[in-house]
């Protein structure tokens, strides 16, 4: 998150990946802590040293399973890479994260064999116009910017 002059947050980067054949079959909880795992090692250089930060998840139990003393060899050992870091995990549901969880549903990401196993976005908001304005604008005057 960046915060703007009016000290607004805004979200700089989006990421979100496809879960390979072997991870559709994770529970649950080892899906959500992979997804954690993978953010965290995705933007390392930019999260280390940085000071606390939040990770934020639509996954309210997440907060208890990885206190759980009946934990998978598999989250013990990304639980363990988490040391490194310096975070709390908040919960959010996902209504009031739209875009986070569109990105979480997206067609394409869907399994290919059954059609139990797609899931479709169900609703996007679009930034606002005063946004994309916005966006256009720093984009004009940004020196940077001119030269891509």
């Amino acid at each position: 998150m960046q915060h703007d002059h009016e000290g607004r947050d805004h979200v700089v980067y989006y990421q979100s990946r496809q879960l390979k054949p072997a991870e559709r079959n994770y529970p649950v909880h080892d899906k959500e802590i992979l997804a954690m795992k993978y953010a965290l090692a995705k933007f390392r250089v930019y999260l280390l040293g940085s000071g606390p930060f939040v990770v934020y998840t639509d996954h309210a139990s997440l907060r208890t399973a990885v206190k759980s003393p009946h934990i998978s060899q598999r989250m013990a050992r990304w639980l363990s890479f988490f040391v490194e870091y310096d975070f709390r995990v908040e919960y959010k549901p996902g209504r009031l994260n739209i875009v986070a969880d569109a990105l979480s549903r997206r067609p394409d990401y869907a399994g290919k064999t059954a059609d139990a196993n797609r899931i479709g976005v169900e609703r996007v908001s679009a930034p606002s116009s005063s946004l994309i304005d916005d966006v256009k604008t720093t984009y004009a005057s940004d020196a940077d910017a001119k030269h891509c």
